[in-house]
């Protein structure tokens, strides 16, 4: 059942679905802190526009390259949007990359790239992590 939901796209894999934003080596999370600074009303338009791509899956985005995707949420005078990646063993992480408010009617050449260059970093970091935890419990042993 499960299976057949997944290969007609439908919610069942969509519901376990849940967002995590990238951070820095240094801790920092950049989309996190841009949606803090955001006024409150366009705040409740990011956050619902995220929580339509938890609850629907990509099929509430935009494809844009690659691995990346778009979310667009409309401000009061302004439209935002988040960039992101599926990650996880069962693609069930959306992991927010770059956060900016939209100037232009294309998405920032730019900013994709950036969002390109986190997800490698958070990529190659992950990669990191989980050699020195499996180090670790082969010393232990």
């Amino acid at each position: 059942m499960l299976r057949e939901a997944r290969e007609k796209g439908g919610s069942v894999a969509a519901r376990r679905l849940r967002w995590r934003h990238y951070e820095t080596a240094a801790g920092r999370r950049p989309v996190l802190d841009f949606v803090r600074k955001v006024p409150d009303g366009d705040k409740a338009a990011i956050l619902a526009a995220m929580k339509e791509v938890r609850r629907e899956g990509v099929r509430a985005a935009r494809h844009l390259q690659g691995e990346l995707f778009e979310v667009r949420a409309d401000g009061e005078r302004v439209i935002y949007r988040i960039l992101f990646a599926r990650e996880g063993e069962h693609s069930q992480v959306l992991l927010s990359l770059v956060a900016f408010k939209k100037k232009t009617q294309k998405t920032p050449i730019a900013q994709i790239e950036l969002a390109a260059r986190r997800l490698r970093d958070w990529r190659s970091r992950s990669r990191e992590a989980a050699t020195e935890a499996n180090d670790r419990r082969l010393r232990d042993k």
